[in-house]
């Protein structure tokens, strides 16, 4: 199942800084779930002056457990660079299945 996860940073000082120190442990865990399926697609919120201030992301989970059980061990979450985390199921429309044809809708018998 679908899930877009939309993480915004923390605005305390430091919290910019900190995400530079983690994003190469973010990116890692970015490609092993690229690698196995459960990363779709995802990129930098930019603030005002063009810096990351958070991220989206759309990742492919069976269970909304099973993200939980990701976002316990996200870097960016275990260093208290993202601040708020949502987590909203997604409809991928007709127009975009092609990107993801895991998505397509399947022909019924019949």
């Amino acid at each position: 199942m679908l899930y877009a996860v939309i993480a915004h940073d923390g605005t305390d000082p430091g919290t910019f800084e900190r995400r530079m120190q983690v994003r190469p442990a973010h990116m890692a865990n970015g490609d092993r779930m690229l690698a196995d399926g459960s990363f779709l697609f995802g990129g930098g919120i930019l603030d005002g002056s063009g810096k990351m201030a958070g991220g989206v992301l759309i990742v492919d989970f069976e269970t909304r457990e099973e993200i939980d059980e990701w976002l316990r061990s996200e870097p960016y979450i275990v260093n208290k660079v993202w601040d708020r985390v949502e987590v909203h199921r997604l409809l991928v429309p007709p127009q975009f299945t092609g990107l993801f044809p895991k998505f397509q809708e399947q022909p019924t018998a019949g």
